[in-house]
């Protein structure tokens, strides 16, 4: 068989490096990217090549139509055709929506839920030429609750829920699944900059009694990457019996 082909946005660190190492172990052949943290994307690349795999990773803004077209350019020069798309790029933004600047909502939209439309959109294409693909959108419980202080990020983790129920049934005729995975507290750098009152008290709060870890999000997002022709359209829930 062929070796299939995955691009993970977001890769540098966290659940879209966890997520690529996964498929790296699983023989896909990798692109990954970052926006601006090149030392540690290459880092990445170098630990994926380590599982004899080929790796093309690409620097630059998903958010960004015009860099998405470069990088789609450089994964039909190199691998032809893309086979699993992992929209994993996300930033977060703490504070009051009363005080937050109009530039820092432009910036998370963009890097949360536009890059989710410009790599969907420039996938499909060649997805539906094969009759086979797979879209899986890496989203957060905020996406279906709200979080206070979070919402912009809540509304571009909503926004890519609607997003994943509605391109899942445009899609499905064509063969190509579309999910998502709704996460919890997972341990990532994203919730570093938590106190350790405040750890402890989200850790109570959580049924497992423990923040799940990246690795575990690269399992689920593989399982859905790799079978499950008739799973489309869900947000899946991964956060430990929080939510």
């Amino acid at each position: 068989m062929a070796r299939k082909t995955v691009l993970v946005t977001g890769a540098s660190r966290g659940i879209g490096k966890a997520v690529a190492i996964k498929f790296a172990k699983k023989n896909y052949n990798l692109v990954i990217n970052c926006a601006v943290r090149e030392e540690r994307l290459m880092q990445t690349k170098k630990e994926i090549e380590s599982y004899q795999v080929p790796c093309l990773a690409f620097l630059g803004d998903m958010g960004d139509m015009s860099q998405c077209e470069i990088l789609f350019k450089q994964i039909k020069k190199q691998f032809g055709t893309l086979d699993v798309l992992v929209n994993n790029a996300g930033i977060s933004y703490i504070g009051l929506l009363q005080d937050m600047k109009s530039e820092d909502w432009d910036r998370i939209i963009r890097t949360n839920l536009t890059s989710v439309f410009n790599l969907s959109k420039l996938a499909i294409p060649g997805m539906i030429e094969q009759k086979y693909g797979k879209i899986i959108n890496i989203s957060s419980v905020w996406g279906n609750v709200g979080a206070s202080c979070e919402v912009a990020y809540s509304a571009t983790k909503g926004g890519i829920n609607a997003f994943t129920k509605a391109l899942a049934k445009e899609l499905a005729p064509s063969n190509i699944q579309v999910n998502a995975v709704a996460c919890g507290a997972i341990d990532t750098e994203m919730n570093q900059f938590l106190e350790e009152e405040d750890l402890i008290r989200l850790v109570e709060e959580i049924p497992t009694g423990r923040l799940g870890n990246a690795e575990e999000v690269a399992d689920l997002v593989y399982h859905l990457g790799y079978k499950n022709a008739y799973l489309t359209g869900q947000v899946i829930g991964l956060d430990g019996g929080w939510i």
